[in-house]
């Protein structure tokens, strides 16, 4: 059911949809109203070179506008319209002053928590990275707080009971996907648990990441138990802009002084207590201390974006565990990426990560969907003897987006890059370790969507302790992988190279 969900409701299906639709509309207009046809003809036509025009000009990814323009070309009669309805971010006035409050709200609850040049000591990479983050996504550094990596679901699963357990004022939760099952059950357990203790307790999810997970009235079933809820950009069956702006971070905040992010969902496949692609290879990370309060504004934001309710400074933590106090010689950084304000942060960290790279570069990635950028900056460090290695899995989530992911592997290889799949299921961990010195761990893929059109989050690390954590998992998880060559894609047939060639055309839409 969920694998013809994903297909039913997938970009590209509601794309072909249109199509057909259109095109019934225009057989209906050519029969009936035969006399009119040249104008509705005409008028396409129009819309078709505006759309180009636009696309042509627009500050967008080249990869992305190549992506539209080749369709429109070829449709010119429905190219246009079709790009109306499904292309681009463009917001409404009461939407760009909503996300202008959200901005403003940020900017003003963490402004003087931003202390960049304090990163000095670790080079001048580090400050440009930090300072570009406190501008652009109102996302301070942080010392005095702790950072537990966790390679697997399965582990990062009972911490995050016990750290519910003990929260004393609130709990916030934020997931692109919640589903009723063993994870999830045990954590709705604790959150009515603090709902009878008279903690604030409040959940978002994402409506159409949890489409087929939850029923339609969930968010009434969770405030009926006293338990907040709101539900990101419900799904409405019109093709819409909308559609595409999803809420795909990974946010759960205990008091303003404890929270984990990373890969997991809040459902039993993270943890692999239920098996859909063989082992789910996921990754999280626990931040206890003085950075946690980003996180708290990152929730806060976007529940006043959907409710209107101002409280920031309620809930900053009037003091952090005492552990933390020691935590003073590295640098933590939460940051948040949204679709809608024209910058891309996400993307932006990790060219960051990959254009300073001195010695190596590991990643992990679910989906390997990458833009021109990204895709120039990992072969240039391979050219210039950085070493480069890329994870990405075995088992695909969806068969389409994997030969996606496969038609960028030549390009890269030929670059010196090295790639493997994880053999024993799927991998869906969003790491990067570089240099024993930076890395990131958070929602963000390798991907259009991710990079372009959702809502993200993540934690930038400088010089932190877990990093070492970080590569050896990445180690160990490369000795479970195969290796693949440059002599095994170019073995491929010439029908197949060809269909990966246009899928890798055609990314930017999916």
């Amino acid at each position: 059911m969920k694998k013809l969900a994903s297909i039913l409701f997938h970009r590209l299906t509601m794309t072909a949809l249109l199509l057909l639709v259109q095109l019934a509309l225009l057989l209906a207009m050519m029969g009936r109203f035969s006399a009119y046809f040249v104008y509705f003809y005409w008028l396409c036509i129009a819309l078709s070179v505006a759309a180009v025009l636009w696309i042509v000009g627009n500050k967008s990814d080249p990869g992305y506008k190549i992506a539209w323009l080749i369709p429109i070309l070829l449709f010119p009669v429905f190219g246009g319209l079709i790009y109306l309805l499904l292309g681009g971010n463009r917001l409404s006035p009461r939407q760009q002053r909503k996300m202008q409050g959200m901005d403003r709200q940020m900017a003003s609850a963490l402004e003087r928590d931003c202390k960049a040049e304090e990163l000095s000591g670790f080079g001048a990479d580090a400050v440009n990275q930090a300072r570009y983050l406190e501008q652009y996504a109102h996302a301070p550094a942080y010392n005095h707080t702790e950072a537990t990596y966790f390679p697997l679901g399965d582990d990062a699963f009972p911490r995050m009971l016990e750290e519910l357990r003990r929260a004393k004022r609130y709990i916030f939760v934020e997931y692109f996907i919640i589903e009723q099952g063993v994870f999830w059950d045990s954590i709705l357990e604790v959150l009515e648990e603090k709902v009878r203790e008279g903690l604030d307790v409040r959940v978002i999810y994402d409506d159409i990441g949890s489409l087929f997970t939850l029923p339609k009235d969930y968010a009434a079933q969770l405030e009926a138990k006293g338990i907040r809820c709101c539900v990101f950009n419900r799904f409405i069956p019109v093709l819409s802009l909308r559609l595409n702006n999803r809420d795909h971070r990974k946010l759960c905040i205990i008091d303003g002084h404890t929270g984990f992010t990373g890969g997991i969902n809040l459902a039993d496949e993270y943890i692999n207590r239920a098996v859909k692609y063989g082992h789910w290879k996921d990754t999280a990370i626990l931040l206890r201390g003085e950075a946690v309060w980003s996180m708290t504004v990152m929730f806060l934001t976007m529940w006043d974006y959907m409710r209107g309710e101002e409280c920031m400074e309620d809930f900053r933590p009037a003091s952090l565990p005492p552990e933390c106090a020691h935590c003073g010689d590295y640098f933590v950084q939460p940051y948040t990426d949204s679709p809608l304000d024209g910058e891309p942060v996400g993307e932006t960290v990790y060219l960051n990560l990959i254009n300073k790279a001195k010695k190596y570069i590991y990643l992990t990635t679910p989906y390997l969907i990458v833009s021109n950028s990204v895709n120039t900056a990992l072969c240039n460090a391979a050219k210039a003897g950085v070493d480069v290695r890329i994870i990405t899995p075995h088992i695909p989530d969806k068969k389409v987006i994997f030969e996606v992911t496969r038609a960028h592997y030549e390009s890269l290889l030929e670059a010196g890059v090295q790639i493997f799949e994880y053999t024993p299921g799927f991998m869906h961990g969003k790491n990067f370790v570089v240099d024993d010195q930076f890395g990131t761990v958070g929602t963000v893929n390798m991907d259009y969507r991710s990079m372009f059109l959702h809502f993200e989050d993540g934690v930038w690390l400088c010089g932190a302790p877990c990093l070492r954590d970080i590569k050896e998992d990445f180690l160990r998880t490369q000795a479970q992988s195969e290796r693949i060559t440059l002599q095994r894609c170019r073995a491929h047939s010439g029908v197949r190279r060809l269909f990966r060639a246009v899928l890798r055309i055609l990314a930017p839409l999916m």
